[in-house]
């Protein structure tokens, strides 16, 4: 019968039990740390106001203590605390994605996340849970990158040939050019992304030839995926506000208290 302690071999490096059967998965675990790091110091940087980015990289580190956990425990409960972290980052970042990057109001945001749940559970339940070694679970979140990239390319495009001046177009001010930059970001991430995926898959084809497996690739290039999108959140934030207050400033309507 299993249990949260029941061991499992998901992974080309381990080849036995114990802590450490999985230094190469281990620390490049440890990746995900760092990333959480470097994006607090670029989240302070660029003010510390943006809650929504902070709880993110809260995420992040999440991932990194979880799959550290699930790679020296090998067991099924400490599976829980790798995948978990790493379905709320996904999760959180579509809704502020939608959200912030799309101006699509909350309710809708809301809505069409809870359809991209649905629709990754059914695809993960449809298909085999071994294809492309446990990978297929992550290809809805490659594509909704993939098409919230294109989309914020297309509101850029749409949003460059209007004019709406006075005050009413204050917070929209450089709109474009942010759509413009996180639209091409993400879709550079989408390929690093991908690279990734097509590693973790590998794994165990070429555990023969590559001992340690290829799994640890994985970790580093995700973590790097982790930061760049942390890093077009935390941006796009910084962004905004120094607009409105330039365009605030340009209309003689400085909001009181408020400072440059």
């Amino acid at each position: 019968m299993l249990s949260w302690s029941t061991s499992v071999r998901d992974y080309c490096e381990r080849t036995g039990p114990g802590l450490w059967a999985e230094p190469a998965n281990v620390l490049s675990s440890l990746a995900f740390l760092l990333t959480a790091i470097m994006a607090f110091r670029r989240w302070r940087r660029a003010g510390g106001d943006d809650v929504a980015s902070l709880g993110l990289i809260v995420v992040v580190a999440a991932v990194g203590l979880g799959s550290s956990a699930f790679h020296a425990l090998a067991t099924l409960g400490a599976a829980v605390l790798d995948v978990g972290p790493i379905a709320a980052f996904i999760c959180g970042y579509l809704l502020l994605a939608l959200h912030r990057f799309l101006r699509l109001s909350a309710s809708i945001a809301v809505g069409l996340l809870l359809a991209f749940v649905v629709l990754s559970t059914l695809l993960q339940r449809l298909l085999p849970t071994d294809l492309l070694n446990g990978s297929i679970g992550y290809m809805p979140a490659i594509g909704g990158m993939g098409l919230v990239a294109a989309l914020a390319l297309w509101r850029a495009r749409i949003l460059s040939t209007r004019d709406a001046p006075g005050p009413a177009a204050v917070a929209r001010v450089g709109e474009p050019e942010r759509a413009q930059k996180i639209g091409w970001l993400l879709l550079e991430t989408s390929a690093v992304f991908a690279t990734s995926l097509v590693l973790r898959s590998i794994d165990f084809a070429v555990c023969k030839t590559v001992p340690i497996g290829t799994h640890f690739l994985w970790h580093l290039l995700n973590a790097w995926v982790l930061y760049l999108l942390m890093c077009g959140a935390i941006d796009w934030h910084r962004h905004e506000q120094s607009y409105r207050r330039r365009a605030r400033s340009d209309l003689g309507g400085i909001a009181p208290g408020s400072r440059d």
